[in-house]
């Protein structure tokens, strides 16, 4: 089974850091610094590209990893991509929701039949909508209908009719999603910047406190901790100022 989702989990539980390096020196640093502090840590491209499968485990050991390579491809070669993914033991794995239904089918099929072949927990298998560095204009420079919005609700329906657990969406979409995807479909909210922090390349952001506020289940944060002095700190500034704000919400 999938881990439980995260409302039951402390603040700082919610919180992905994205080690967006392709070195891995840095990116053990960064994991054993944040070791505690964060919920887990997010895997993607540059890293991956860069260090491979070994570099995943030198760097995240065991702590629980987002393994976000965004498969999209055709369906036999997505279940294959997530077959060999999930001997990361990764908690959370994504697929580009627009690859449509059979690549979705057969991400979930696989993930959940690895899973038992390895008697490992099932990892999460979530759908990419659209991408928090796109907005409407870019989404019909590429034939995509918008707005941002309701391409995110298609997809995000899409996914969850193919049996995906979620989706990747930008803030700004997680009311929407919450209420017509239902309060069991996990949504994993990059854009997240607090109020200290620059936007940088994210066009659709929100503070932590409001995207959990609206039903987020996951954050994925990055430069905001991973640019920090001290990470460990940033990222138990941003859990205190989620605790405060959930403490003052009537």
């Amino acid at each position: 089974m999938p881990e439980v989702q995260p409302q039951t989990l402390d603040p700082k539980d919610c919180i992905l850091v994205g080690l967006d390096t392709p070195d891995l020196a840095r990116a053990a640093k960064l994991a054993a610094m944040l070791r505690g502090a964060v919920g887990g840590l997010k895997i993607g491209k540059e890293f991956f590209t860069a260090q491979g499968p070994d570099g995943v485990r030198a760097a995240v050991g065991g702590e629980r990893l987002f393994l976000d390579l965004k498969f999209h491809d055709i369906p036999n070669t997505v279940a294959g991509a997530v077959r060999a993914a999930v001997h990361l033991r990764p908690f959370i794995l994504n697929v580009h929701a627009s690859g449509g239904r059979a690549m979705m089918r057969a991400a979930a099929q696989a993930a959940r039949e690895t899973a038992e072949d390895l008697a490992v927990p099932r990892p999460l298998v979530i759908g990419v909508t659209v991408l928090t560095s796109l907005d409407a204009a870019d989404l019909e420079v590429v034939g995509q209908r918008g707005p941002v919005a309701a391409q995110v609700l298609r997809l995000a329906a899409v996914a969850q009719a193919s049996g995906l657990d979620g989706v990747v969406c930008s803030p700004h979409e997680i009311e929407a999603l919450r209420k017509h995807c239902g309060p069991d479909f996990a949504l994993v909210v990059p854009g997240i910047r607090p109020a200290w922090a620059a936007a940088g390349d994210q066009k659709r952001v929100m503070s932590p406190a409001e995207a959990l506020s609206l039903g987020a289940d996951y954050l994925v944060i990055g430069r905001p901790i991973t640019g920090q002095d001290d990470p460990a700190a940033a990222a138990r500034r941003i859990a205190h100022e989620i605790a405060a704000a959930q403490r003052a919400e009537p």
